[in-house]
């Protein structure tokens, strides 16, 4: 179940779709455009997932998929990738074709620099993840929540809901990111205010602020990797999925279904005046089809296509059957405002 502006479909509803749609989903890339594609010989992706985890995987499919195509990529942080567009944009000497980044990304990069693509072998993801006029389509989701490390913490102990991150005892011990955008602080203002209200909302935040948040100049996945380390006991805005991966290889580290968990699409686009257009388009179908949704899933990132089952389907929202603020395109005007909220009152 979501809060926010929007609600997505139940996971039950997007199995139901047209059979023909799955199959047509498989059908083999256009010949003409493979062609096209390996004349210009490479595609530039700029990305925020992980690369060693994700990014060379599917970047060595497409290469194998496609000889004579070089997949060049980048990781960095959504604010960061939008910075380098819009500098590479404005020296007039483009190089990304692909990029992907969370909801904040669109208010951080011109909709004029973004390319119109829908291909019709999409049809069926669900509605709310692609949009109808092409300029975009979720390739993956992420859930942001509270994780702690289960040698220093017990489960009884570990905070379940909002009021327990107030506990005195807590009192400089939790860590979060400093990512400036949904999937970091501001994210955790905006479920705030969503889930409790304007008036009791605010008096939350000031409180949990009291609490001498520690800022870790560091990714989602740096924060866990502190609080695993026995660094501090609590981490804030952790994504679930690594608290599985680390815990299947042995550390001491758990998630707590902290409602409402933040959750946050990552969002596939191509720029207008790609140097590779086809290249591009050529890379977003592969991310995006059947055979680049599984690598997403078989290296434990939550996929968006409905027919690729995440390894553990309880980590997402509709099957675990935990509530969450659904960071939409809509919701994340706001940024500015919680960006603002959060740096007065959550950051010491």
């Amino acid at each position: 179940m979501h809060t926010g502006l929007t609600r997505r479909a139940a996971i039950g509803s997007a199995l139901a779709l047209p059979l023909a749609g799955a199959i047509a989903r498989r059908a083999a890339a256009d010949p003409a455009l493979v062609a096209a594609a390996q004349k210009e010989g490479s595609v530039v992706w700029y990305s925020t997932l992980i690369v060693n985890q994700l990014v060379r995987p599917v970047a060595e499919a497409f290469m194998k998929k496609y000889p004579g195509i070089t997949v060049q990529y980048s990781r960095q942080t959504v604010g960061e990738v939008a910075l380098k567009i819009n500098n590479e944009s404005r020296a007039g000497k483009l190089q990304a074709d692909v990029f992907d980044g969370s909801s904040g990304i669109f208010a951080m990069i011109p909709r004029d620099l973004v390319a119109s693509y829908a291909p019709e072998n999409l049809a069926d993801y669900p509605t709310e993840m692609r949009d109808p006029a092409g300029t975009w389509n979720v390739c993956n989701s992420y859930v942001y929540t509270t994780g702690y490390n289960t040698e220093m913490v017990s489960e009884k102990d570990a905070p379940k809901i909002f009021a327990d991150l107030l506990d005195p005892k807590w009192k400089g011990k939790m860590a979060i990111t400093t990512d400036p955008t949904v999937n970091g602080p501001p994210g955790l203002v905006g479920t705030i205010l969503t889930s409790m209200g304007e008036a009791d909302g605010m008096a939350f935040l000031r409180k949990l602020g009291a609490q001498n948040l520690v800022y870790v100049p560091a990714s989602q996945r740096v924060v866990l990797d502190q609080v695993i380390a026995g660094q501090y006991p609590i981490g804030l805005m952790i994504i679930n999925y690594h608290a599985v991966i680390s815990a299947k290889q042995g550390a001491p580290c758990a998630w707590v279904k902290m409602e409402p968990v933040v959750e946050s699409y990552n969002y596939l686009q191509i720029l207008k005046n790609a140097p590779h257009p086809n290249a591009a388009r050529l890379l977003y179908d592969f991310i995006l089809s059947r055979e680049g949704q599984t690598l997403f899933r078989d290296n434990d990132y939550l996929p968006s296509d409905p027919f690729v089952e995440a390894k553990d389907p309880s980590l997402k929202p509709a099957v675990g059957k935990f509530k969450s603020t659904l960071m939409t395109i809509e919701m994340a005007q706001n940024l500015p405002r919680w960006t603002q909220i959060a740096d007065e009152l959550l950051k010491k």
